[in-house]
């Protein structure tokens, strides 16, 4: 009997993976996780049944909610992760020599556990002496956290439903921007803005974004397991545009291989399709 992982992403319309294997399923605390593995993906793992990484093209989120900020802001040292249990933010931030301390604030401590029993590419630099993982709820981090400490924040979080939800609202962001640095940057997940379902939600996320931050942009990579492939990102910052202040001779200088992200894509991501700015106001 073939077994197969699937993943409604409208009313008429669904993705579907053979598996070859599931290799864990349980509900934690907070959510259920799964574990499977596959013949095109490799190992993927889904919370509540929404795809979050598959071995074969994690490295295009990771690349793309890392880079274009260390890009615009070269002399960032400390920055907040909220969720990324599975590591792979926290691998693409440790690539830079310049970074202090990365605070990694996952509120499920068995993402984490099961992540680093899974998936070692993406969960290998979660032992860096750089790297504090706190199992907590990310809302009560940012609200207790100094002002003005953090010069980047990653919000690497699940859809806005279940445990992700209170980190899509005005509050958060608002302690966002409390706990930034004057130069700081602050990295969302964004939704889709295809299914009207996803682009609701990035919408929402967007216009919250933009009430608390004087610069606010969203930009977009082609993850090919995420709901219609095309993905967004939000960047909110106090002072620093992606497009005018981004310094890629400096970044160029870490000499990092990246299989994704380029200085030309850089540019590239922040010109977005027509249908996408009209959602969002930008026409």
């Amino acid at each position: 009997m073939e077994l197969w992982y699937t993943e409604e992403w409208s009313e008429f319309t669904r993705f579907s993976i053979k598996i070859d294997e599931q290799l864990h399923s349980e509900q934690s605390e907070f959510q259920r996780i799964d574990i499977l593995r596959s013949e095109e993906y490799g190992k993927f793992f889904t919370l509540d049944g929404l795809m979050m990484v598959t071995e074969k093209d994690e490295f295009i989120y990771h690349d793309m909610i890392v880079h274009p900020a260390m890009a615009v802001n070269p002399e960032i040292k400390n920055v907040l992760v909220i969720g990324a249990g599975d590591g792979g933010t926290v691998r693409e931030l440790t690539r830079y020599k310049s970074i202090e301390k990365i605070d990694m604030v996952e509120i499920d401590g068995r993402v984490v556990d099961l992540c680093k029993e899974h998936f070692p590419g993406t969960s290998s630099k979660l032992e860096d002496p750089r790297v504090n993982v706190v199992i907590q709820d990310g809302l009560k981090w940012v609200l207790e956290a100094d002002r003005n400490y953090y010069d980047l924040i990653i919000v690497d979080s699940t859809d806005p439903i279940g445990p992700g939800e209170g980190l899509f609202s005005t509050e958060f962001y608002q302690n966002c921007y409390n706990i930034l640095t004057d130069n700081g940057i602050l990295i969302n997940q964004n939704e889709s803005p295809y299914f009207d379902r996803y682009a609701k939600e990035m919408r929402r996320a967007q216009d919250k974004i933009r009430n608390v931050f004087p610069i606010a942009l969203a930009y977009q990579a082609h993850i090919p397991t995420y709901p219609s492939g095309h993905w967004l990102f939000g960047f909110a910052s106090k002072k620093l545009h992606p497009l005018v202040d981004a310094n890629h001779e400096l970044w160029l200088e870490n000499g990092l291989k990246t299989k994704y992200y380029n200085p030309q894509l850089h540019f590239g991501a922040f010109a977005l399709p027509n249908y996408v700015k009209e959602l969002l106001g930008d026409v």
